[in-house]
């Protein structure tokens, strides 16, 4: 088999597509021959050594990747819930940027039929994301306004799906004039291109009290403003720090020193006055969660085999070009998902 490995922190030519024996499955372990694998941002930061779970979990040399779709290979011992040919989708806590991925049962869900793989593999992070952050913490329902940035993008779009599926009002926030179709076409009621000097005043024309969820993967940027424009019992949801990431392959330490020096400090006393509350998350923390995980997956194939919500727009990549694919990602000019391809 292929899989891609990072010997040490670079750039996108750090991506390497190397050959590995085929893994064997020892007991209770299920080995899936991947035909798609879902591409993140959390990727990228990991790929240059920013990503503290990476550095945690895995270490180096390092395969990326939390989530995948694919057939079942090969099943050890004691595993009698899979068979070989199974369609499935599934995450792992790094290395699925790889043909084969030894997972446990528990990782897995049957793919339904009527989602093509390319679709599964780029699913579940987005989704878990945006239910996480929209339902568990930001307790959204009918009625509620949503505020949420890069609205063209995986998670962005889950949000509006979701919250539009629940009756929430839901303002999206582009960084570009050719990502507002594609928001709008996900259950956004209105997208605003980002101008920080305009963004405060125009969010306040959509909904003057304020909005009971904020959803913001940006960091120093925006938090401020998302802070601001919380209703009384409105809750901020942080979930990324993209803006600390530039464009190109290698982190600017000195974007980084700065944009972490103006990143807000909230107060708990102006909390209490203002009745609001921040949180913040990682998946890949949640990983032991695995309960959980497949208690919510559950729900949302379900949804999308009722046709509530859909599986998000993809643009497909060979798994020898990951790092193409993390250039396409860190431009800032994708919308829906990426994902890696194997051919079988």
């Amino acid at each position: 088999m292929n899989k891609i490995v990072i010997r040490r922190p670079g750039g996108f030519d750090s991506l390497l597509l190397e050959p590995q024996p085929d893994p064997e499955p020892r007991a209770g372990e299920v080995v899936v021959a991947t035909r798609a694998i879902g591409v993140n941002y959390a990727d990228c930061i990991a790929r240059m050594g920013l990503y503290k779970s990476a550095n945690e979990f895995a270490g180096w040399p390092l395969t990326p990747g939390f989530e995948f779709a694919g057939e079942v290979a090969a099943v050890g011992e004691g595993v009698s819930e899979l068979s070989v040919g199974d369609r499935v989708i599934g995450v792992t806590r790094f290395g699925a940027y790889s043909e084969r991925v030894v997972v446990e049962p528990a990782q897995l869900l049957p793919l339904p039929a009527s989602i093509a793989f390319e679709q599964a593999g780029a699913f579940q992070v987005a989704y878990l994301t945006a239910w996480y952050g929209l339902f568990v913490l930001g307790a959204a329902k009918a009625g509620s306004t949503v505020l949420v940035y890069s609205a063209a993008g995986g998670v962005g779009s889950a949000v509006c799906q979701l919250a539009k599926s629940e009756g929430a009002r839901v303002l999206g926030v582009v960084g570009s004039a050719h990502k507002l179709e594609h928001a709008l076409a996900q259950g956004a009621e209105r997208v605003l291109v980002q101008e920080p000097k305009k963004l405060a005043a125009q969010a306040r024309e959509f909904s003057p009290r304020g909005f009971d969820v904020v959803l913001d993967a940006n960091g120093a940027t925006t938090l401020r403003t998302s802070f601001e424009l919380l209703a009384p019992m409105g809750r901020l949801i942080v979930y990324g720090f993209s803006s600390m990431i530039s464009h190109g392959g290698k982190p600017n330490f000195l974007q980084l020193l700065w944009r972490y020096l103006c990143t807000p400090r909230f107060n708990p006393l102006e909390m209490v006055d203002r009745n609001v509350a921040v949180f913040a998350f990682n998946l890949s923390y949640l990983f032991d969660e695995l309960t959980l995980y497949r208690e919510t997956m559950t729900e949302l194939l379900r949804r999308v085999e009722s046709g509530a919500i859909r599986p998000l727009d993809v643009a497909a990549y060979p798994l020898a070009e990951a790092g193409r694919a993390h250039q396409a990602l860190q431009s800032g000019q994708t919308r829906g998902k990426l994902v890696l391809v194997n051919e079988r």
